[in-house]
């Protein structure tokens, strides 16, 4: 059985996130979609709401599964027998980054890397404005014209809205008007 992960904080899940996911579902025979818990960063939501938001958003790929993990994700992959780590690429400044630690992961332990382009209509820089709000330059390609509508999954957006427009009293009105945008 070919098996692989697709790990990520996924704090929320986007369409991006489900176009790698739903590709490494036709590749691989079973693919787990690992919710890390990261102590560095307060998350939006906790790691039980985003493993339910995975679960309800890829109910069409019946060869994936939610988990979580703490740690290296290649701690996770030894104990778990999974091969292959599966990671989407937004751009290029993502290829440097990503190279370096799938280099490291496979020295760690021998567990590979497949990376995937993800697709110009999925592209989650939007999503990062959200969770990074006062990075100033990214706040300005998400306010100067582009349309943000369809980027973030519905099912994110219904079970978040209440929290994004409290987090939003704290930031700038532009973020505000973007996430209105995506989570309809």
């Amino acid at each position: 059985m070919r098996r692989a992960v697709c790990p990520g904080s996924f704090d929320p899940v986007t369409n991006g996130h489900l176009d790698i996911i739903g590709r490494a579902s036709e590749l691989y025979d079973d693919v787990v979609v690992a919710v890390g818990a990261n102590e560095t960063k307060p998350p939006l939501f906790t790691v039980d709401e985003r493993l339910d938001m995975i679960r309800q958003v890829t109910t069409e790929f019946p060869n994936v599964r939610a988990d979580s993990f703490r740690g290296l994700i290649v701690d996770y992959c030894c104990a778990e027998r999974i091969p292959v780590i599966v990671k989407g690429l937004r751009a290029v400044s993502d290829f440097d980054y990503e190279m370096q630690m799938a280099q490291m992961n496979t020295e760690l332990s021998g567990v590979e890397t497949l990376s995937l382009l993800n697709l110009p209509q999925d592209l989650t820089e939007v999503i990062y404005v959200v969770s990074q709000p006062r990075n100033g330059r990214r706040l300005l390609h998400c306010c100067h014209g582009r349309d943000c509508s369809g980027l973030g999954s519905r099912n994110a957006g219904r079970k978040s809205g209440a929290r994004f427009r409290r987090a939003l009293r704290r930031h700038s009105s532009c973020v505000g008007l973007c996430v209105r945008t995506i989570f309809r």
